[in-house]
């Protein structure tokens, strides 16, 4: 690490939230450890901090520091390790004619429509359920990082124009791409799009000779993060160092 990073780092003022009911384990208290991302050091610093377990949300890294739990670990793919299982070829197949465009992290009315959609199909108990547009885009657009959007397309056989049925919100990383939020047409059940999303980030750090996907938070005991053990082999943050799970 260069002296440059090393001033940076040392000049970061990090903050503790109080704690609050947590959104994953029922009868938890959470709180986290967080920063703000600013200035022209913002991208090198966050890349600093991902290695230490920290993930971004707008222009904050955070990482969870609760009192009584540490079931919250930070995971990562290892690309040149993984290999597509049969299910995995099956979902790939079935969306080959998606059309992925990556663009900077502008927000449109097409994205906020989708996003509303997946949420109330999937999430409308959680914390998102309540987002306007002006909330939306400032998830997508407040960065000052190297963040960019996978959108995905299919081609309407009625209008005849690519649809956007899928979106991912993700950094661009010094050693791979690190997944920070995804939604997708909740009518395309059966195309399996959120794991169609990872599978062809795990095809773009390839071509782009990446080591790693960062899957955000795996919570060992919540059925929301379980699809994450399905990406295989991975790396968890243990506070220390990144170790090898199976």
């Amino acid at each position: 690490m260069n002296k440059k990073i090393v001033r940076a780092l040392d000049d970061l003022n990090f903050y503790l939230t109080v704690e609050e009911p947590c959104a994953y384990l029922d009868d938890l208290q959470e709180r986290k450890i967080f920063t703000k991302l600013e200035g022209s050091e913002a991208n090198l610093l966050f890349n600093e901090l991902s290695l230490r377990g920290f993930r971004r949300s707008q222009n904050i890294a955070y990482i969870p520091a609760c009192l009584n739990c540490n079931a919250c670990k930070s995971s990562r793919l290892l690309v040149d390790k993984f290999k597509f299982g049969k299910s995995q070829r099956r979902v790939m197949n079935k969306n080959i004619n998606l059309l992925r465009k990556i663009t900077p992290p502008h927000p449109t009315s097409a994205q906020f429509r989708l996003f509303n959609r997946y949420i109330k199909a999937r999430h409308l108990d959680g914390d998102m359920s309540d987002m306007g547009a002006l909330d939306y885009a400032k998830m997508i657009a407040e960065t000052n990082v190297n963040t960019r959007l996978f959108e995905y397309y299919r081609l309407d056989s009625v209008s005849h124009e690519n649809k956007l049925v899928a979106c991912a919100l993700t950094d661009i990383m010094d050693d791979g791409v690190s997944m920070v939020y995804s939604f997708f047409d909740p009518d395309m059940a059966d195309n399996s799009l959120g794991k169609y999303v990872i599978l062809d980030h795990i095809k773009y750090a390839e071509t782009m000779n990446y080591p790693y996907v960062y899957l955000g938070y795996y919570i060992n005991g919540s059925k929301n993060m379980a699809y994450k053990s399905q990406f295989k082999p991975q790396q968890h943050f243990d506070g220390n160092h990144w170790l090898d799970v199976e």
